[in-house]
């Protein structure tokens, strides 16, 4: 019986996204260019929406490092998408501060308006809701960051609501020509 796991082959860069990553290694003497592996995560992430095996296989292959070594990487931080993930992301800090000021009631409200579970995205393909650790603005708690890049804080149900709904509506006037 054979056991072993199927093989991969790594992901093919396009032109721009190897020009984005030389640009990144070019930053590093030439001996330390697995230095640029969180950035050229990063740009493939842009480039594809979330980090395939493929994607790392790719990003090992192109920096000269053991694919472990950027799985290591892609797996230690939130904000690397392992699996597809909706239009917005929203992460929910769930770290002791945010959890001493409702941040778990501000997570399961977020859920339960969009009608999925921690984890999970909607069946649109528009939102995934995450809990996510410390975002470093422990006295604004709640805080919820949208996207990996836009934190909002003091994050009541109806801040919650209001955010939902300007999402939404943003994307909506976005498809509209």
């Amino acid at each position: 019986m054979n056991t072993s796991a199927p093989v991969l082959a790594p992901m093919a860069l396009s032109e721009s996204t190897a020009q984005r990553f030389a640009k990144e290694v070019a930053k590093y003497p030439a001996d330390q260019s697995q230095s640029a592996v969180m950035a050229c995560l990063s740009i493939l992430q842009q480039e594809t929406g979330w980090v395939s095996p493929e994607g790392e296989l790719a990003v090992a292959h192109y920096l000269g490092m053991p694919v472990m070594a950027v799985r290591e990487v892609s797996s230690f931080y939130n904000m690397y998408n392992l699996k597809p993930v909706g239009q917005f992301k929203i992460n929910v800090c769930t770290n002791l501060p945010c959890q001493l000021r409702d941040g778990a009631k501000a997570l399961a409200h977020v859920c339960e308006r969009l009608g999925v579970e921690s984890g999970g995205t909607t069946a649109d393909g528009m939102f995934t809701v995450q809990p996510g650790e410390c975002m470093g603005a422990c006295a604004d708690a709640p805080v919820v960051l949208v996207n990996d890049r836009n934190m909002c804080s003091f994050m009541s149900h109806e801040k919650l609501d209001q955010l939902i709904d300007g999402l939404r509506l943003a994307a909506i006037e976005k498809a509209t020509p």
